[in-house]
């Protein structure tokens, strides 16, 4: 048989149930936070599933954010978002790694400096809609890499991260993933060619 008693710890801790009944009004945000989500590969280029499920979530009307940090397209970039399925925003970088080969960019100063801005600014506007509260979904594809080439600092996104206001899942793709990430992570997929 099972007994209640709240009534009598109730009454002995008046401290604990005393209710605040003034009339001030405490406003605070509540953080509603989605898992974060790793997906990670050996190589790039292995995440279409991602693309596909976000695809889907945005046809039963979920608000996805898809962010591509080191794939370009033409005249891509934050203010030319793609939108698909009227909920899917999909932003590439205006100038990516991608576009060149990588032995061009390091000989070209100028095309490295404005591969990184292009990332930066694609990260600003992750920071800004990852506290917004705005997105049911947000996708980073191969935000790692871009740690990976020092253009994103590792310690930004996990602060960014903790500091979250989204209730739906954030996704992070890419090959090698800071340990410190994979411990925030509430589920780690690893995809094998």
């Amino acid at each position: 048989m099972v007994m209640s008693s709240s009534h009598i710890y109730s009454k002995r801790n008046l401290d604990v149930v005393n209710i605040n009944t003034t009339n001030k009004i405490n406003e605070k945000r509540f953080t509603q936070n989605g898992q974060i989500q790793i997906y990670q590969s050996s190589y790039r280029g292995s995440y279409p599933s991602i693309i596909r499920d976000s695809l889907r979530n945005a046809a039963l009307g979920r608000k996805v954010l898809l962010i591509q940090f080191m794939k370009g397209g033409v005249r891509q970039g934050v203010d030319n978002a793609v939108k698909l399925c009227g909920n899917l925003t999909w932003i590439r970088a205006s100038h990516s790694f991608d576009q060149y080969h990588s032995e061009v960019i390091e000989n070209n100063k100028n095309l490295k400096k404005s591969i990184h801005e292009s990332t930066l600014e694609l990260w600003d506007f992750c920071k800004k809609e990852l506290q917004s509260g705005e997105n049911d979904q947000i996708i980073l594809d191969e935000i790692f890499l871009a740690i990976d080439m020092k253009i994103i600092d590792k310690d930004d996104l996990i602060s960014t991260l903790e500091n979250r206001f989204i209730s739906g899942d954030v996704i992070l793709t890419g090959t090698d993933i800071p340990k410190d990430l994979l411990l925030m992570a509430n589920q780690i997929t690893e995809l094998r060619s």
